[in-house]
């Protein structure tokens, strides 16, 4: 689509996301960076704005009600494989950045982002593997104690918060979980 102010043809962005007040503020923030943002609250409703308009990239959520964030990219995929798709989420893992990167995200990030993370990391993901820096390295691989937090919350998550489960899921007493559950995440 071209801008009328500036002449110039602006990205088509799909932002789908539940949270409404998050959606809107970050469709807003992307407007006022130049994009031409549609909003989507669920996979029915990305699904429809996907067969009538070709989007550049897309920001899906990773948790949300009905079908989820992983069936959006990779129907997403499927209708417009040159979208460049990138998955937020609050319990990021590594089993479901692996599973969206096969489905076929290009960028995963983990909240809380704001609209310059995002585009920082379409950014990163705009270069082939080989001439990209490598990215992982002592000071950026997240520390053993974080990645036990983020496990421990999602798999709290799939529980429904029930911690009884959760304990027993992850094989430790309640109380252990408990006692993990009172401390703030650790620094990645």
């Amino acid at each position: 689509m071209i801008d009328e102010t500036t002449g110039y043809e602006q990205e088509a962005m799909l932002i789908v996301d539940d949270d409404d007040v998050w959606r809107r503020r970050l469709a807003r923030a992307m407007g006022m960076r130049g994009y031409d943002v549609c909003e989507a609250s669920c996979y029915e409703d990305a699904m429809q704005q996907a067969r009538q308009k070709d989007f550049e990239l897309a920001v899906v959520d990773l948790r949300m009600p009905g079908k989820g964030g992983l069936e959006v990219v990779g129907a997403l995929n499927k209708l417009q494989s040159e979208m460049k798709i990138l998955v937020l989420t609050g319990y990021g893992s590594i089993t479901t950045a692996v599973d969206a990167v096969k489905l076929g995200a290009t960028s995963y990030l983990q909240k809380p982002a704001d609209a310059d993370d995002i585009l920082h990391a379409f950014e990163r993901a705009e270069y082939s593997p080989l001439e990209q820096p490598p990215e992982l390295s002592y000071e950026t691989t997240p520390s053993l104690a974080r990645a036990e937090w983020e496990h421990i919350n999602r798999v709290l998550a799939d529980c429904n918060n029930n911690i009884t489960m959760a304990a027993r899921v992850l094989g430790i007493h309640r109380r252990s979980l408990q006692r993990k559950l009172q401390k703030y995440p650790p620094k990645e």
